[in-house]
C-alpha cells in the first residue's frame, strides 16, 4: 500500500501544495481542515477529506480513527501546515483573539502530533513529521506577540518530541518560513509599493512563495533526510540570520 501521508491545514495555500507534491511522489494523501468548503475545492481527486478542528482533542481523536478505519493503519508523514496569521499590538489583543491564536498555532500542532505519534507507537511503525514555525519566534518583529508565542512554542514542542520518540525511529522537524504571499496573507499585498516594501525586509530580495516552503516540508518528510531529526529550519530569504549591505 502507498504511503499515507497526513496534511493538515490541506484547505491552505501551503498544505494544498504540500499536498500536491507528496501525491506527486507517489503517497496516499489525507487532507484535514476547518474549512469544508476550502478542503472540497483541492484538486486531488484520490485524496481523503476530513474535516476537523485540530486545537480539538476530541476531534483530532476522531480524525485519526477516520484514517484508520478507512486505510486499516495510520499515516506515516505528517505536513502540520494549519495555523494562522495574526498580527497587533499586544496592548490591543484581546484574551480571546490570544487564545484564538494560540489554539489555531500552538493547540493544533501539539494534538496533531500527539495523534500522530500515538497511531505509530500502537502500530509499531515508523514515521516523519514537519510542523510549521514562523520566523517571529525567532527574530522580534513588531506586533507580532501572540503568534509569535504561539510559534515559539511549536518549536520547543518539535525539539522536545523529536528527543523523545528518536530511539523508536519517528523523526521530527520544522520550517520556520518568513512571509509568503498565500490567500491567507493577500491582504498585505495590496498595492505594487506594499509589494516592494514586503520584499525590500529580506536581504534576498524578494518575499516567500509557498513553494519555498512546500519543498523544504518535503524534503524533510523524504529518505534523503533520514539524518535530520529535531531541526528548525528557516526559510526566510535570510532574514533571521544575515544583513544586507546598505549602499549609500
Amino acid at each position: 500500500m502507498a504511503t499515507i501521508a497526513l496534511v493538515s491545514g490541506g484547505g491552505g495555500s501551503l498544505g494544498r501544495e504540500v499536498a500536491k507534491r507528496l501525491s506527486d511522489s507517489g503517497c496516499q494523501i489525507v487532507l484535514a481542515g476547518r474549512n469544508e468548503q476550502k478542503l472540497s475545492e483541492v484538486a486531488l481527486e484520490k485524496a481523503f477529506k476530513i474535516v476537523a478542528d485540530l486545537a480539538q482533542p476530541d476531534e483530532v481523536q476522531k480524525l485519526f480513527d477516520s484514517i484508520m478505519s478507512h486505510f486499516g493503519q495510520p499515516p506515516t508523514l505528517l505536513a502540520h501546515c494549519a495555523g494562522t496569521v495574526m498580527i497587533r499590538p499586544l496592548h490591543r489583543t484581546t484574551p480571546e483573539q490570544y487564545r484564538a491564536c494560540l489554539g489555531s498555532n500552538l493547540d493544533s500542532a501539539f494534538f496533531a502530533l500527539q495523534g500522530f505519534v500515538k497511531g505509530l507507537i500502537e502500530t509499531h511503525a515508523s514515521g516523519r513529521a514537519v510542523l510549521v514555525s514562523s520566523i517571529a519566534a525567532r527574530v522580534g518583529i513588531s506586533n507580532h506577540a501572540a503568534v509569535a508565542a504561539a510559534k515559539a512554542g511549536v518549536e520547543g514542542l518539535i525539539r522536545s518530541a523529536a528527543a523523545t520518540y528518536a530511539g523508536q525511529g519517528l523523526r521530527i522537524n520544522g520550517v520556520a518560513p518568513g512571509m509568503m504571499r498565500t490567500a491567507a496573507t493577500e491582504g498585505f499585498f495590496g498595492s505594487s509599493k506594499a509589494e516592494e516594501q514586503i520584499a525590500a525586509q529580506y536581504p534576498l530580495g524578494r518575499f516567500g512563495r509557498v513553494d519555498d516552503a512546500a519543498a523544504l516540508i518535503c524534503w524533510l518528510l523524504s529518505e534523503e533526510a533520514d539524518w535530520v531529526t529535531g531541526q528548525i529550519i528557516a526559510v526566510d530569504g535570510g532574514f533571521s540570520s544575515t544583513r544586507p549591505l546598505v549602499k549609500r
